[in-house]
């Protein structure tokens, strides 16, 4: 098993990182925002956690900028019909801890904008993992208020990315009308 590379990325599209290591390129399938993370480090040495999926036709690494994606990954798998392909589509429409806090919280939204996953899925993941996962409360509300100042930055008709983007530079802390201005103040340079 391989649990974690660390290389220098050669190549990053269509969900797949090439990462050289002594002269062997392992091609790692990963999320978008990581390879838009490690896409910025070009000839410098990147590090992800991995996930060796081996099957009788195929031997797949998936990789993860930290262990506590990877875990959530992990138990993205646990879930019957989920594998690793839509567990990875998953990971794709929102931070981890997003998807936790909707998971813990009940709500099937951010699951059901992922390719293949319905209602009856998103149900089926929010009933196997909400016990399992090991968030707070003050994270769960925090998270939530994220949530809702995307949302309506949403509304105010940017993206959902750009919105996602813009919080990042904002500092977490204060009211969410405070986060929502700086964060137009952002979207409008």
């Amino acid at each position: 098993m391989i649990g974690r590379i660390k290389g220098i990325l050669v190549l990053a599209e269509n969900g797949e990182a090439v990462i050289d290591v002594n002269g062997v390129g392992y091609i790692v399938r990963t999320t978008r925002e990581t390879l838009q993370e490690i896409s910025k480090n070009k000839q410098t040495p990147v590090t992800l956690w991995t996930y060796h999926v081996v099957r009788e036709d195929s031997s797949d690494l998936y990789g993860f900028p930290d262990r506590e994606t990877l875990r959530f990954f992990e138990a993205l798998l646990s879930v019957s019909g989920i594998g690793p392909k839509s567990a990875i589509n998953i990971l794709n429409v929102a931070p981890v801890k997003s998807i936790q806090s909707a998971i813990v919280s009940g709500d099937p939204t951010h699951l059901t904008k992922t390719t293949g996953i319905g209602t009856k899925k998103a149900e089926k993941i929010i009933l196997e993992l909400r016990d399992k996962l090991d968030v707070l409360e003050g994270e769960l509300d925090a998270h939530r208020e994220t949530n809702d100042v995307i949302d309506a930055l949403q509304a105010l008709g940017y993206s959902r990315k750009e919105a996602q983007d813009a919080l990042k530079k904002v500092p977490s802390t204060g009211s969410a009308e405070i986060r929502i201005k700086e964060a137009l103040k952002l979207l409008g340079k």
